[in-house]
């Protein structure tokens, strides 16, 4: 099979992984930088262009799509999807996972357990938007924020109307979710392939910290997740239509709620934590899957 990797560069961990992974197993891999294709988008023979060439047709494509270049990204998936390449994770579905606020919305809907959330534009309702959550302690996020970037911790309610005010004046979307104080700044990192949980790690704040991010210091070790904990992350990649995701779920007196369904999840974290060749079962996915023109987001919204 000839397999294309969507990635800035094939030296980044999980692009190293998927590629000997791949190779070991007697697959062709071909690692493209996204920002460098260009598209002929025809009617009838669309086409990507690569450093000056015409790529030549693939089996499959593994989209490693870092949230800064989503845009450009999924139009050059959907291009590959459009000459019948098969995706691991498709252009619709990546996109409405990236969309924080459209996700929470598709999970809320399907009756996923999800932290109290709240959304607003005008600065006149920040008092009943901070009212609607809980209170302080509160915790408010960019929408476009990434690894734990743009999430601020307000432990008062003056300190939640100082921040809420501040990103309002900076014309940036922001969503205010209450604090889950039971999570302890931990949480859990549901690795999910094919419709099933293979892999979880708990992730740990530093001390003094409350966002349990690897790139924020955190320590990840493997974790038993309970049966509750697997379906509602099975669930949560379902209706987003993942095929792979990472979905981060807080442990909660109401049950697992989910923070956050990851569209390209890395490998570093859960293969050190847990042991587990996470990279081939990506591959043998493909390998079972992989269909010319079998393309067909599930899901809706």
């Amino acid at each position: 099979m000839k397999i294309a990797i969507l990635s800035r560069s094939r030296y980044i961990y999980s692009t190293s992984r998927l590629v000997e992974a791949a190779e070991s197993r007697g697959h062709e891999v071909k690692v493209v930088n996204t920002l460098r294709c260009y598209m002929n988008i025809a009617s009838h023979r669309p086409t990507i262009h690569y450093r000056g060439d015409h790529l030549e047709p693939f089996d499959a494509v593994i989209p490693r799509i870092g949230a800064s270049i989503t845009v450009y990204g999924t139009a050059v998936l959907r291009q590959f999807e459009m000459m019948g390449v098969y995706p691991l994770n498709e252009s619709v579905a990546i996109t409405r996972a990236r969309d924080k606020l459209r996700s929470l919305q598709l999970l809320a809907r399907k009756g996923v357990g999800l932290p109290v959330t709240g959304f607003a534009h005008s600065p006149d309702d920040i008092a009943d938007l901070i009212k609607m959550v809980g209170g302080a302690p509160l915790v408010i996020k960019l929408l476009e924020g990434t690894q734990g970037i743009g999430v601020v911790l307000a432990e008062t309610r003056k300190a939640a109307e100082s921040v809420i005010e501040a990103f309002m004046g900076l014309k940036a979307d922001i969503m205010v979710q209450e604090f889950i104080k039971e999570a302890g700044g931990s949480d859990i990192r549901c690795f999910v392939v094919g419709g099933r949980v293979v892999g979880a790690m708990k992730r740990q704040a530093v001390p003094g910290e409350f966002r349990s991010n690897l790139h924020r210091g955190g320590s990840a070790q493997a974790v038993k997740i309970t049966s509750e904990e697997r379906m509602t992350a099975v669930r949560a990649a379902n209706i987003m239509g993942l095929n792979v995701a990472g979905v981060d779920i807080l442990r909660s007196g109401r049950g697992p709620l989910v923070m956050e369904v990851n569209s390209s999840p890395g490998l570093q974290g859960i293969e050190g934590a847990t042991g587990l060749d996470i990279a081939s079962l990506i591959v043998q996915f493909l390998e079972k899957n992989a269909r010319r023109h079998r393309t067909q987001t599930r899901g809706k919204g």
